[in-house]
Formats: C-alpha cells, structure tokens, sequence
C-alpha cells in the first residue's frame, strides 16, 4: 500500500509587501534585493488574520481538488512555526473549523521543514493501513515575528499556506521520504525567545528571525545535493527520470545552485519565490499546487520535492503524481 496525492491547495494573503515598499523603510533597494534572493513581493497576513486562517483557506481548496469531505478525513497535520496559541495546536482549531472533529491532529514544527516532515509522517500512516485520509498542511504568518529594521531578515519572508490530501492507492505516489536534522546548527537559524527560556523586554518581546544568511546557503546547496542523492538511490531512480523540482522557495541562488547540481535545466523547476518570498512550511506545497493549478504538473509525472530549515532541519520527497 502507498499514499498518493489526491489534492492540493494554497492560499496567499491579499496584502502584498513590494519590495519598493520595504525602500521606504529600510536600508535596501530592489536591485539589492532581487540580485541576492529573487524575490520581488511578499504577502502579509492582514491585522488578526492568523496561520490558522490561512491553513483553513488552503485546505478547503485541497479537500475540494481532492473530492473529500473534511468529515471522512482521520488525520491532519499541520507544520508551523506560527501557531495561533501555544496550545491548543492550530491543528486542532483547524479540524474544528473544517468539520473534521474526532480524527487526529497535530502541529509539526520543523521550521521551513514543516510541510515535508508531516509529509513523511502522514505516508507512513497510511502505508501502516491506519490512516485513509489525511490532510497534511504547511502554514505560517512569519511576518509577526520579523524585526521590521532588519534588512537582512524582513526582505526574506511572507506569510502563506499550502496543503495535499493524501489517500491510499495500490501504485506508488509517494515513492519516498527522507526526514535530517541536525541541532549542531541551531545558531545559523533560530528565534532567540520561547515559553521555557523566556521573552526580553524588548518590542515584540524579542521575538524575532536570527541568521547567519552566508553560513546558511553554503549548508544548504551542500545538504541538499546530499539529501536529493540519497533520495534517488533509496528509490533505484536518477535525476534524468525526475520531471520537475519543487524546492523550498527561499532563495532563487539556492534553488538555482541545487538544480545545477543535479544537472536539471531551471526549467524543470517550480519557482515561486519571487512572488511570496520564503513562506518556510508553506512554501513546497504553495509551489506544489501553483504547478498543478497552471497545468504545468500533469498526472503520472515523477516530483522530487525538498527543503531546508531551522533546527536545522532539511527534508525530502520523491512523489509520482
């Protein structure tokens, strides 16, 4: 037994952030900007519009690509960095709202990894047999926890929502998933406040994204082109049998460094960065169904799907869709 992708979905907020916009509040320009990451907007989610607002929005497009009622669904799981409240999870105010209640649910937090760890948890669900329905989520309203002073973070991310609907099927969809993480790397990504080790009196209690960008790109290109070979040898494929890349969309240099390393043309990869810039867990799956939606992606074409985030933690998956 294999789970498949039955539906996708996403949703952006309506308020987008240029990055002319950002010119008049920071030390920046567009030019400097596009040149180091490719991103030319962001979204940001409207004045109490949450990530569960966002999940809600994106899962009812992909419970309706899918053709399943959010009743028969008996696992959900969402990845985030930016819950509603410290509990309950936002997966559980989300099961409430789309009618699911009963079934499991669940947040995941493995920073820009969150999509794909609950990927690889709720596939090997439904391989055990125990699941038959499962909607899996990637959502974030990073734009709260930026310092809006700093040009070397609030250039980079926007708030943003994706989500499949994954089904069993007797025919490989998701042929395999690979989950890493290594906490040796915390400082290189990391917010420096929490619950347990406290807030600073500071504005917005210190809340706010830290990173080393130089350090983070190298670790990237090099631990992605290791996670994409180990992908491929699991599955006995190699990189010409892949028809498109959908990387987490964090910056068109990596993205582009990782397809030249596997030697695919930009053109069999998924870019969406430009128009929302990193939206961390939100960012495969947004990417994954605007390739859908457009008619780019077509049934019965191989996907490898992968990311990279704060832990660190970086993630892959080789889907037949």
């Amino acid at each position: 037994m294999y789970s498949r992708i039955a539906g996708t979905g996403s949703y952006l907020p309506s308020h987008v952030v240029t990055n002319a916009d950002l010119e008049r509040t920071v030390e920046t320009t567009d030019e400097w900007i596009r040149s180091r990451t490719g991103i030319r907007e962001r979204r940001k989610a409207a004045d109490g519009e949450t990530t569960g607002d966002l999940a809600y929005q994106a899962s009812l497009q992909a419970l309706e690509a899918a053709g399943v009622d959010a009743a028969d669904l008996d696992l959900i799981i969402l990845g985030t960095t930016t819950p509603d409240l410290i509990f309950p999870s936002t997966a559980c105010l989300l099961q409430h709202r789309l009618g699911a209640n009963g079934c499991a649910a669940f947040d995941v937090n493995a920073a820009c990894s969150g999509f794909m760890y609950g990927l690889g948890i709720a596939d090997k669900f439904i391989r055990s047999g125990a699941t038959h329905k499962a909607l899996v989520v990637g959502s974030e309203t990073l734009s709260r926890m930026l310092d809006w002073s700093d040009r070397s973070t609030c250039v980079l991310f926007g708030d943003g929502a994706g989500a499949v609907v994954l089904e069993p099927s007797e025919e490989p969809g998701v042929i395999t998933t690979k989950l890493h993480a290594d906490g040796a790397y915390k400082d290189l990504l990391y917010n420096p406040v929490g619950v347990s080790t406290g807030f600073l009196d500071e504005p917005n209690h210190g809340v706010r994204v830290m990173m080393r960008g130089h350090e983070i790109f190298k670790v990237a290109v090099r631990t992605l082109d290791r996670i994409v070979g180990e992908t491929l040898e699991t599955a006995g494929m190699h990189e010409s049998d892949v028809d498109w890349l959908i990387p987490h969309q964090a910056n068109l240099r990596i993205i582009e460094a990782t397809a030249k390393r596997l030697g695919l043309s930009m053109d069999r990869v998924i870019v969406t960065v430009d128009r929302h810039g990193n939206t961390s867990s939100g960012s495969v799956p947004l990417a994954l169904d605007e390739a859908v939606r457009s008619g780019r992606i077509e049934r019965g074409q191989t996907l490898l799907l992968e990311a990279f985030g704060g832990g660190l933690t970086w993630s892959s998956a080789l889907i037949r869709y």
